[in-house]
């Protein structure tokens, strides 16, 4: 951070500008003028909320990728078919047993184990040819979407969370003024989705302390960098890559059961959250968990704002942030060069 400061000082004073000018926005009630010009202040608030939170829905799927595209550069195009399909099964478990928990974890080692085959049949044999996995892929989870189209149908499924995270919870933040009493009126939000964002957190920081402060960590970035010397240091090289492959699929098995939860399941959500996990890793930068935390939020944050208050363009403005970070920043905005 102070190298950064040192470094760029008209953009750290533009960055410090536009954080203060967001916390006044969030938590201090708005003048009669500002809500004439962008609305009221609780659908801004909705909004910053929902792209929060979609930004974890989107970090968990986009860390499994990271791990698996930006860090090991493997070319999954199977990856939001993973995803599809740990919400399919999450949705089997929840509303079979009713145990909101237990799909999370029935779904993560399902699609953990197709990471596996996936890892041992293709990737295996093809480590270094790009093209081959990208065609090879694309081609399973077309396969894999008409399997899920065969067995669930085309219909919406949504996941049920248990009954102590329905409803909403009321926040300290004050999304307007009683025209009758005065008295400030608090935004509630809903439970289920602060608590799955709290979760994405957790997960992304256990990651990062993972990847960059233990020996598992220093062998699968020693893996990646130079996969002869650590075989030669006795290290099996092909059962690290097995598992970090396993743990990146299982990951978009838990994203598949907490997008059932915030949203719903149906045929086409594989393309969508594939692409997202693109744009995502593009923007944070390959290989970097804080890079694609921030490129989640952003992207997030974007498609929320976008659809309140410039509906025709939401989906242009997210391809803009990636645009204009491939013009200024190709390695990603926390990506190394």
């Amino acid at each position: 951070m102070r190298r950064f400061i040192e470094r760029h000082p008209l953009w750290s004073l533009v960055i410090l500008i536009a954080v203060a000018v967001l916390l006044w926005m969030i938590f201090a009630p708005w003048p009669k003028g500002l809500v004439e010009v962008i609305g009221r202040k609780k659908v801004f608030l909705n909004a910053l909320f929902n792209g929060i939170t979609l930004g974890g829905l989107y970090f968990l799927v986009a860390s499994g990728f990271t791990l698996i595209f930006g860090l090991m550069r493997n070319v999954n195009l199977a990856h939001g078919s993973l995803y599809l399909l740990g919400g399919y099964i999450g949705y089997e478990i929840s509303d079979a047993t009713g145990l909101w928990l237990l799909s999370f974890i029935v779904a993560f080692i399902a699609v953990a184990l197709v990471g596996i085959v996936l890892q041992v049949t293709i990737f295996r044999w093809m480590e270094g040819q790009d093209l081959r996995q990208t065609l090879v892929t694309l081609g399973i989870s077309i396969v894999m979407a008409d399997l899920m189209l065969w067995i669930w149908g085309g219909d919406f499924y949504q996941i049920l969370p248990p009954d102590w995270l329905m409803g909403a919870v009321e926040t300290p933040l004050i999304s307007s003024i009683s025209t009758r009493t005065g008295d400030p009126i608090y935004l509630k939000y809903p439970m289920v989705r602060l608590v799955i964002f709290t979760a994405a957190v957790i997960i992304g920081v256990l990651m990062w302390l993972v990847l960059n402060r233990t020996r598992i960590g220093m062998m699968v970035r020693a893996g990646v960098d130079d996969k002869d010397m650590l075989a030669a240091s006795g290290v099996r090289v092909q059962l690290v890559f097995v598992l970090v492959f396993a743990f990146g699929a299982g990951l978009a098995g838990i994203a598949g059961v907490v997008g059932g939860t915030f949203q719903s399941l149906a045929p086409g959500e594989d393309t969508t959250f594939l692409l997202a996990s693109l744009v995502v890793v593009i923007v944070g930068g390959m290989g970097s968990i804080p890079g694609a935390a921030l490129g989640a939020l952003l992207i997030g944050l974007a498609e929320q704002f976008g659809s309140v208050y410039a509906p025709t363009y939401a989906v242009v403005l997210t391809f803009l942030i990636m645009v204009l970070v491939l013009a200024f920043r190709p390695q990603g905005l926390l990506g190394r060069r």
